[in-house]
């Protein structure tokens, strides 16, 4: 099994609209609805049959620390934390349910940081891989929950991201 890679957008919500999540080869692989942010105050996360795969809860939105995602039995499958603020980097932490936490360390307002379980890395987001400059790369380590981790990185981008244009 090999490592997977995705193409992803800066600035990639904007309530109301849809998204789509490509793989290394240009392909749609996922969908992220936005029209039920407006609704519900989530996004839905599916595959391209429409099918339920993960929700991120957005109505923390303002709280700007804390963002949750749900599986499709609207479980919490892991909470996105911002745990501390440093004057070089952010420091994120998702607790991950039944699983090992992850830390987060970079710079995710520049799309240059790692996911990490303990000592591995278990993806990793650039923009090296992509010459379009709105878009990043996520490379996530084969054996990984890839919607797990793509989830993570849409919440990290909102929080971030969110209410600066």
């Amino acid at each position: 099994m090999s490592n997977q890679r995705y193409k992803m957008k800066q600035k990639l919500i904007a309530i109301g609209d849809d998204f789509y999540i490509e793989n290394q080869d240009g392909e749609k692989a996922f969908k992220i609805d936005g029209k039920a942010l407006r609704i519900r105050e989530t996004l839905r996360f599916e595959d391209l049959d429409g099918n339920l795969l993960c929700k991120i809860q957005a109505k923390l939105l303002t709280i700007k620390d804390t963002m949750a995602i749900e599986g499709a039995d609207g479980k919490t499958l892991a909470k996105v934390k911002k745990a501390l603020i440093s004057p070089l980097r952010d420091r994120w932490t998702v607790k991950v349910a039944g699983g090992e936490d992850l830390s987060v360390k970079g710079s995710i307002l520049d799309h240059a940081y790692e996911i990490r379980e303990g000592r591995k890395t278990v993806a990793e987001v650039s923009k090296r891989w992509f010459r379009l400059r709105d878009t990043y790369g996520l490379e996530v380590e084969a054996g990984q929950n890839d919607v797990l981790i793509l989830a993570i990185v849409v919440a990290l981008d909102m929080m971030v991201h969110d209410g600066d244009g």
